[in-house]
């Protein structure tokens, strides 16, 4: 709040806890104030899980999410970080609020085939899973592919969004947006950082040049890829520190497709929109330790000031003895009454079907 506070028309915990329905309240659609939100919480919950002793091995973002994982990582401070977000949003919000965007159940490649009549108009905005990819663009454009996908019997899905974000209508944006990249000042990441623009892990040199973050707004979320490159950088379980649990269940779609990680392989949202949040963070911590992550549960009790600490278990000494069933060896020879002796812990013999 400190930092992004003074860049903004209007104080950011003022519009967060504004009165539902408000006209306040109504201003956390506009972009310039959600990038800076959303910002502030996904870096507020990170150092939330920080100080309880949860730290990531891989960070992968969502748009302005990988601004917050830029910051956390020590590509940006602070101070240049929230500079970036608010300039970021500031410039999208002063575009024309034209355009749309559409999440169609389709692959990448079968949506790309059909934007290729409305190049410059519409383009891919997002891939989120196997099946899950957002076009943006020209509004007229969006509808027609929405509708040509809806008629084969796709599920689309309007979203809404004041601009139309990872589209040809930003590139009005970009030469400012980059003067304000040339201004901040970068470090080599300390945390491996999937590039969503790649799709993998950030190539040494690349979340440090400005340009980067200048391609960042207008291509595509590769977010599935980013996922995938998570997992074959040795993620064990995904953590998600947004307001919802949406990138959840997206990266649980792209983690079913990948052989045996959807098994294995949990998705904890910190928070979901439906329960109370000191509730919904006490689950995702317990579902990280049940995975194997490690919780500093001194800390998240010190935190709470819940009357509760370690208990000794068990409350009796081990008297080191064994109360399993002892199986007793097969006496006798069982093949005569065509029987066959098995190893097993309460059988001693077995007979085939006929």
């Amino acid at each position: 709040r400190t930092e992004l506070d003074p860049l903004l028309d209007t104080p950011l915990d003022d519009v967060v806890a504004a009165e539902p329905g408000s006209a306040l309240a109504a201003r956390l659609d506009e972009t310039a104030l959600t990038q800076p939100a959303l910002f502030a919480f996904e870096v507020a919950a990170y150092r939330l899980l920080e100080s309880l002793g949860v730290e990531p091995a891989v960070l992968v973002g969502h748009s302005i999410g990988e601004l917050a994982a830029a910051h956390v990582a020590g590509v940006l401070s602070l101070a240049d970080a929230a500079r970036a977000v608010a300039a970021r949003g500031r410039l999208m919000q002063a575009l024309p609020a034209s355009g749309a965007l559409v999440a169609i159940e389709a692959d990448e490649d079968e949506v790309r085939e059909a934007l290729e009549e409305y190049a410059g108009e519409a383009s891919v905005a997002a891939v989120n899973g196997p099946l899950g990819t957002v076009i943006s663009g020209v509004e007229e454009a969006v509808l027609d592919v929405e509708s040509m996908f809806a008629g084969a019997g796709c599920k689309t899905r309007r979203l809404r969004v004041s601009h139309a974000f990872h589209s040809p209508l930003m590139e009005p944006m970009l030469a400012d947006f980059e003067e304000v990249a040339r201004t901040v000042a970068y470090a080599p990441p300390r945390l491996p950082v999937v590039s969503n623009v790649t799709g993998a892990l950030a190539a040494d040199g690349e979340l440090t040049d400005p340009a980067y973050w200048v391609r960042h707004v207008r291509e595509a979320v590769r977010f599935a890829d980013g996922v995938r490159a998570a997992v074959a950088a040795g993620a064990g379980v995904f953590v998600e520190v947004g307001p919802d649990g949406v990138l959840s269940a997206m990266a649980g779609e792209t983690l079913a497709a990948v052989a045996g990680a959807a098994a294995v392989m949990p998705v904890v949202p910190v928070v979901r929109k439906s329960r109370p949040e000191t509730r919904s963070l006490a689950e995702a911590l317990a579902r990280l330790h049940v995975a194997g992550a490690r919780v500093d549960w001194a800390a998240y009790l010190a935190a709470t000031g819940l009357a509760a600490g370690p208990v000794d278990l068990p409350t009796y000494p081990f008297e080191r003895q064994r109360y399993w069933v002892r199986p007793e060896p097969p006496r006798g020879d069982v093949a005569g009454a065509g029987l066959t002796a098995i190893e097993h812990p309460f059988l001693a013999a077995a007979i085939e079907l006929a």
